[in-house]
């Protein structure tokens, strides 16, 4: 990685993770392998802002729901965003490297290493939308194809989220700063 840390993929430590990778990863990793319009493209770390704003908006979450939302997809830092009908076509051994990565960014931020079922629900639910509104508005998907992939985005309108791609030097700095005010949140909630 390029803060210097050396990350054993079968066997990740928390402490070789960094915000500072996921932030540079994730902000590099085309969604929808790059197949979208405008002059960027989407990246992860983008959809992770759009999936963490979908959940405060679903639902009063508390900071470390809110991380949690944030770094749903972190493991792609590493490993790269695979599309749901290949993951299916590589099967159980690319699940079991991603699970491993993401206990050890849970566990390297204090979060739990596993989610409890309701709390999955909430981010696949946030996810959903967000990739609804990823596909209608970038990836040349119309409604009605959007609505039987993803189903519809119940709660959500279009107007209440940027779905505009941004250069990956500003989305790593906007990932960072949400990271940075949720984690000032936590700090604040626990009194320290």
């Amino acid at each position: 990685m390029l803060s210097g840390r050396r990350l054993d993929l079968l066997d990740p430590s928390p402490l070789d993770v960094e915000i500072s990778d996921i932030a540079q990863g994730l902000a590099r990793v085309a969604r929808w392998n790059g197949q979208t319009s405008g002059g960027h493209a989407f990246s992860v770390a983008q959809h992770s802002l759009m999936v963490e704003e979908i959940v405060g908006r679903l639902t009063d979450a508390s900071p470390e729901i809110r991380l949690i939302a944030l770094l749903h997809d972190a493991p792609e830092y590493v490993i790269g965003d695979m599309i749901s009908p290949f993951k299916s076509v590589v099967g159980g051994g690319y699940k079991a490297v991603e699970a491993r990565l993401e206990a050890a960014i849970h566990i390297r931020f204090g979060l739990p290493p596993a989610l409890p079922a309701p709390l999955k629900a909430l981010i696949k639910r946030a996810d959903r939308i967000s990739a609804y509104f990823e596909a209608t508005e970038l990836a040349g998907f119309d409604d009605a194809e959007a609505r039987a992939f993803f189903g519809p985005p119940r709660g959500i309108s279009r107007d209440m989220i940027e779905v505009s791609p941004r250069p990956a030097t500003e989305v790593q700095t906007m990932f960072l700063a949400r990271f940075e005010a949720i984690e000032a949140q936590r700090r604040a909630k626990r009194g320290g």
